[in-house]
């Protein structure tokens, strides 16, 4: 088995308000349906392994970029849209935050009874993962959410998440049964995230006899402590800055968007009738359905297609989001039925947008990017969890 990363979290209290919950829904199955008619379903479970394409993921849906509330918002959200056509998918999500992770064993004897997968298999596999990354592996972080996706082909990817309150961080962990060989040797590719000292690691080989005495585990100490690398620890800052973004893709994006006409571009005449702004939400979202892995270094970048809940960088638009969640839902009905001219152009947007980067100089222009943004978040619908943004007092002012 490799665990395919891990990620360091500002841990964030609150909840996601109604508004935009609904709406993560929707935009997250419309993505999830992309990759399954472009990928397979298997690619989905690949997509969720990966830390930094999850976490653009919950950046591109609206949820503040940065934080743990990611975690469970994005999976609360997919669980909720996904699992009422699971079988159409073949794919589901079982588990959740608190209790409802507990109830993760009684919903894969569930699925398994439905698809003939082994439930007593996935319901251990699903135990382990979580018992690997809460006592063999001691780095102070205790779990308190636990979500198994699986696929009707039997594979499956874990997204876990642990706090650490001395730290006031959150440690998110991902695994993929793509090469699964051992839970208690080796089962990880590396352990990584913020160096905090030693880790106790039961599941390395060189601990195989300290296994032995598992439940006397704080007693034990191994030798070897996993090197940090590849590691995705976020910031504690609440804005935006440019040293998150890459600015030269980000750029070329918004170039794409509001300066080059899209009637300049043959193949995406079946987005014409869009305003430049959707445009520039649906091309980084285009980006998180068809992106490589590479894509992914840095997350912050995706917060640009619908702000965040928190304001940063800016007031999610409703009115942007809700054309973009129409779009694609228009896109995957008409590629159900035949015809899929209109998907193929969505997933040409990200193409024509990675190759201007090839000549793209970025300015700096970002701070005015942003300002931008939230001037203009008034007329988009823009909202917060403090409540609906306004004209700026100039603007205020030519309104009265």
């Amino acid at each position: 088995m490799k665990r395919s990363g891990s990620a360091d979290l500002p841990l964030h209290y609150g909840h996601v308000p109604v508004w935009l919950a609904e709406r993560m829904a929707k935009l997250g199955l419309a993505v999830v349906e992309n990759i399954v008619i472009d990928y397979g379903k298997d690619e989905v479970l690949r997509r969720l392994s990966d830390p930094f394409w999850f976490q653009s993921l919950g950046a591109v849906m609206g949820m503040d970029w940065h934080s743990s509330g990611i975690t469970t918002s994005v999976m609360g959200a997919l669980k909720k849209a996904v699992n009422p056509i699971s079988r159409e998918l073949g794919i589901y999500i079982c588990g959740g935050k608190g209790r409802h992770s507990k109830r993760t064993p009684e919903e894969l004897m569930h699925i398994s009874n439905h698809t003939g997968l082994d439930g007593n298999y996935l319901v251990r596999c699903s135990k382990l993962s979580a018992k690997v990354d809460n006592t063999a592996v001691q780095d102070g972080f205790q779990l308190y959410t636990h979500n198994f996706i699986l696929s009707d082909t039997g594979k499956w990817t874990v997204i876990q998440q642990g706090m650490r309150d001395s730290s006031s961080t959150a440690r998110r962990y991902h695994w993929h049964s793509e090469q699964l060989t051992s839970f208690v040797e080796d089962p990880h590719t590396c352990i990584y995230g913020q160096n905090n000292g030693y880790i106790l690691n039961m599941a390395d080989k060189q601990a195989s006899e300290s296994r032995v005495g598992v439940m006397h585990i704080a007693k034990e100490r191994p030798d070897v402590m996993l090197k940090e690398i590849n590691k995705l620890v976020m910031p504690g800052h609440h804005d935006v800055k440019s040293r998150d973004v890459d600015l030269k893709r980000l750029g070329s994006v918004l170039w794409l968007a509001h300066e080059k006409e899209p009637k300049d571009f043959e193949d995406l005449l079946l987005l014409q009738g869009l305003g430049p702004r959707t445009l520039q939400s649906l091309a980084l979202v285009s980006e998180v359905i068809h992106g490589a892995p590479s894509r992914f270094k840095d997350p912050a970048r995706f917060s640009f297609a619908h702000g965040g809940k928190d304001g940063h960088p800016f007031p999610v638009p409703l009115k942007i989001y809700d054309e973009t969640i129409g779009t694609l839902q228009n896109a995957i009905h008409k590629a159900k039925i035949g015809n899929s001219e209109k998907k193929d152009a969505l997933k040409r947007l990200t193409v024509i947008a990675q190759a201007a980067e090839k000549d793209f100089i970025p300015n700096t222009n970002f701070d005015e990017v942003i300002e931008k943004e939230r001037n203009n978040s008034w007329k988009y619908g823009g909202r917060t969890v403090f409540g609906k943004a306004q004209p700026p007092i100039s603007q205020q002012l030519k309104l009265f």
